[in-house]
């Protein structure tokens, strides 16, 4: 089947929710007026509305039939401290802030679901409509999860979604296995001695030796990686010193890490503090390191997979679902509920667009029905009825 008739007919509908909450977009965990305007909208159907969790989190309850089976569908709602410059009528009215990522997008193709779920009810058992803060950076997964999410609002498969450019519209891509990257951030402070530039031999040129530390972790990669494995190693601000005369006591490099591998993964702070050690080391230089891993790989599992790509297949057709598509390092943060919980996050093509996040970047209106398309066959494939 294609796009479903009824979500076809409320698109209308769909392309105002999405406007109005992109010119009000919210940083993450301050999405009150947006988490007001989802409940009340669920409210509004007659789903069953918790909030609270993750602060300004939502989660919609909505069961029919006698089964026991739940699903968890989850949709981001926070923007980004990105100055607008579409120029759209729509365009954001909170300066310096915008839906610059499409999470208003998400959002509206979750309440599609949820208006349509609600009203035709062709499905046996629990949906949770699990509208999530502060995907950027935030940690609203995590907050979530760690708060209770699947204690109070048990799951037995959890999905999520994200729109990409580049895809055209009515396009899916869906994979089993590692999709989008583990995130970690760095900072690394070099301790040295500071000196007369033109007399280094009094000091320890922290300079030098953080230099010698950027270099030293490309070998992470290189040489104690196998060559088949995907890591990134990125030093991205170096701060030393203030006179061109003057050989500074320290320096901070800060940057970041992505891997698809959980092993890898796991085994970077170590590695991180055995080259940085050993490097200042060899010049009499101390050092502090402020490791942070930030999300986990977002890992997809196989019987979840198969169900979405199924899904995908019936509103896209079998050509316009891409299931050979290779991961990204960019990281998400939904890979903490995938971590709790197995279930899979998919892509849809928002078509010849920016990139994302930019300040250039549009929603494709068209996305708004194959995505509430695609989570309303999800949901009744998942909780058939008898």
């Amino acid at each position: 089947m294609p796009i479903v008739n009824r979500i076809a007919e409320f698109a209308p509908e769909m392309t105002e929710w999405r406007r109005d909450l992109h010119a009000h977009p919210e940083l993450g965990f301050q999405e009150s007026r947006t988490s007001d305007v989802v409940a009340a909208k669920l409210a509004e159907w007659g789903i069953e509305v918790h909030r609270g969790l993750g602060g300004t989190g939502v989660v919609g309850v909505l069961t029919a039939g006698t089964g026991g089976r739940t699903v968890g569908l989850r949709a981001d709602m926070d923007a980004l401290p990105i100055r607008e410059r579409t120029g759209k009528p729509h365009a954001s009215t909170n300066d310096g802030v915008m839906h610059a990522c499409g999470h208003d997008g998400h959002t509206t193709m979750l309440l599609g679901a949820a208006k349509y779920l609600a009203e035709t009810r062709n499905f046996d058992g629990t949906i949770r409509f699990i509208f999530q803060p502060a995907e950027e950076g935030l940690g609203g997964a995590k907050r979530m999860v760690d708060e209770g999410l699947f204690q109070q609002f048990p799951c037995e498969r959890v999905y999520g979604m994200h729109n990409m450019p580049g895809i055209p519209v009515g396009e899916f891509a869906v994979v089993e296995g590692p999709v989008m990257a583990a995130g970690d951030t760095f900072e690394i402070r070099i301790q040295g001695r500071g000196s007369h530039a033109a007399m280094p031999h009094q000091g320890i040129d922290p300079v030098v030796v953080g230099s010698s530390v950027v270099i030293a972790l490309q070998t992470i990669v290189s040489r104690n990686i196998k060559a088949q494995d995907a890591l990134v190693v990125s030093v991205t601000e170096f701060h030393a010193g203030e006179a061109f005369n003057v050989i500074p006591d320290s320096v901070t490099l800060r940057g970041t890490c992505r891997t698809l591998d959980p092993e890898i993964h796991a085994s970077l702070p170590d590695r991180f503090k055995r080259v940085i050690d050993g490097v200042c080391a060899t010049y009499g230089a101390t050092s502090e390191i402020d490791y942070h891993q930030v999300f986990p790989v977002t890992m997809n599992a196989a019987e979840p997979t198969k169900v979405a790509a199924e899904a995908a297949t019936s509103v896209a057709g079998q050509e316009r679902v891409q299931r050979d598509r290779r991961p990204l390092m960019g990281s998400e943060d939904f890979a903490y509920m995938l971590n709790a919980v197995p279930g899979c996050y998919v892509f849809a093509g928002n078509g010849d667009t920016a990139a994302v996040p930019h300040p250039d970047y549009e929603f494709t209106v068209d996305l708004l029905t194959h995505g509430a398309s695609y989570w309303s066959t999800l949901v009744e494939r998942e909780l058939k009825r008898a």
